[in-house]
């Protein structure tokens, strides 16, 4: 997975001949969309690139070679932010403004904290307790406070999408002191994938008055890592943010230094949500515990222009079925590791299988994915077995499917994150599979949707207009979907995506 984001605002287009800095461009716009009121309205956040249907599939790789991004840890753990930055600077990767440096020197300033910070000792449950006792007590004798003045701020950076918040936090993590072992980089998703699993066992060990799960999860939690980094924070529903508030609460008493990144100012985070009110006290420990830091440079990187790769195909007919079945078999020419049928993921109990696939490409139908009830853990694990997935079938999808469309999004959010290389067939552009009307023109986009796509940038001539997202939530996973849609069809993304 990757870590948290900025805009580096002085990439060189120039530049982009070269094979580690196109990596670096694909990784720069690696975050979620959200609405923000912060933002300003001329900032345009998401690619409208126009697919090129006449683009040869020759940009494929079928064994692509890994090549090391500039940003990537190996052989920089001695660096500095700071100096990692001059680094890059120097070697025409970047070009210094004054933005990048203020946001370099809060991440230095943070990276020197943490080389004096010695984290509290984590409690552990009395000895003479049961083992199962020990792993889940909850009782106050077992917790630590530490005061926060000992604790080094963390980082709050937020936002819009293209800002580069991912890599940047990738060049903070990359460059922590080799002495901290006990760090984690998530995304958000995962993080509280996991957290929800840790939960669920707590509960059943500690019956149903047992007392609560959070603190010993909390507890296991800082015992693992006292660096926690998190991508693309965000609350969406009411569990998450009951459990958030005490969770954060019980980390940073432990001493645990978390840098997060988000679309949202703190202040815009959960709202509307149901019974917000009890997710305020956590929006002020986040204002009170974290520099709080807008990533907003002015210049939207996923309008550097792109060469789109030649990955979706429509309409379904025989003739593009032929062809993607041609590069299918291309992908799975190995004798060594041959297409196997309904080989068996397991993930949360639960036994998934996947029609076709070697050990490291699949094959879908877009019914076998969408139309079944997955959830975003499955689609998860399917993206970290595969990193080619082969999707056909692909229908256009109106207000009678939008259960449908709802996985769908879930599942490129996936591959997104896992940085998968996606190959589809479509009935209509993969780009306007939500759309009610293909040809829909600006003035038949409703007030609120074309406000919003106009303040993300991203062009109903693109990917057209739909009246099937009605809520805020909706209409940003909507528009992140057709970007990162945008992004994952071009050919910086063929050529270094997919790597296992």
């Amino acid at each position: 997975m990757r870590v948290v984001a900025f805009r580096f605002a002085s990439l060189r287009p120039a530049s982009l001949s070269s094979h580690a800095h196109r990596r670096a461009i694909a990784r720069l716009s690696s975050s979620r969309t959200s609405y923000n009121s912060h933002r300003r309205r001329s900032n345009s956040t998401l690619a409208a690139e126009t697919p090129q249907a006449s683009e040869p599939s020759t940009s494929l790789h079928v064994k692509p070679s890994h090549q090391q991004s500039p940003f990537s840890s190996q052989g920089t753990t001695a660096l500095t932010p700071l100096q990692q930055y001059s680094k890059l600077v120097d070697s025409g990767a970047l070009r210094t403004d004054k933005h990048q440096t203020r946001i370099i020197q809060r991440l230095q300033r943070l990276h020197d904290d943490l080389a004096t910070y010695s984290p509290p000792p984590i409690p552990s449950s009395t000895p003479s307790l049961s083992l199962l006792s020990r792993l889940f007590s909850t009782g106050e004798g077992h917790t630590v406070t530490i005061p926060p003045e000992q604790v080094p701020k963390g980082l709050y950076l937020y936002g819009d999408v293209g800002t580069g918040k991912t890599m940047l936090m990738d060049l903070f993590y990359n460059t922590l002191p080799d002495e901290i072992k006990r760090k984690r980089r998530v995304h958000f998703h995962a993080f509280m994938i996991d957290v929800h699993k840790r939960i669920h066992e707590a509960k059943k060990h500690l019956g149903f008055d047992g007392g609560d799960p959070i603190p010993p999860v909390a507890r296991d939690l800082a015992s693992e890592a006292y660096v926690l980094c998190f991508d693309e924070f965000q609350v969406t529903d009411i569990a998450d943010a009951m459990i958030l508030r005490q969770l954060f609460e019980k980390l940073l008493s432990y001493g645990v230094v978390c840098v997060m990144t988000s679309n949202r100012h703190p202040d815009e985070l959960y709202k509307n949500g149901i019974q917000r009110s009890s997710f305020i006290p956590c929006i002020e420990l986040l204002k009170e515990r974290f520099e709080v830091t807008d990533l907003d440079s002015g210049t939207d990187y996923r309008r550097i222009p792109r060469t789109l790769s030649h990955v979706y195909y429509d309409p379904i007919s025989q003739d593009n079925r032929r062809e993607l079945d041609k590069i299918w078999k291309a992908y799975t020419s190995d004798p060594s590791d041959p297409v196997v049928a309904n080989r068996k993921l397991e993930t949360w109990g639960r036994t998934l299988l996947v029609p076709e696939s070697t050990s490291t490409i699949a094959k879908f139908r877009f019914t076998d994915l969408c139309g079944k009830p997955l959830s975003a853990a499955d689609y998860l694990e399917i993206t970290r077995n595969f990193g080619t997935i082969f999707l056909v079938d692909v229908p256009k999808m109106g207000l009678d499917k939008k259960d449908l469309a709802r996985r769908f999004i879930t599942f490129v959010d996936a591959c997104y994150e896992s940085k998968v290389k996606l190959l589809a067939l479509s009935e209509v552009p993969i780009f306007k599979v939500f759309a009610d009307d293909p040809n829909a023109k600006e003035g038949e986009i409703s007030a609120h949707m074309r406000s919003i796509m106009d303040d993300l940038g991203l062009s109903s001539d693109v990917v057209g207009a739909s009246s099937m997202f009605t809520g805020e939530e909706e209409l940003f996973a909507f528009a992140r979907c057709c970007s990162r849609l945008v992004q994952m069809g071009s050919k910086d993304w063929a050529e270094t995506a997919g790597v296992r």
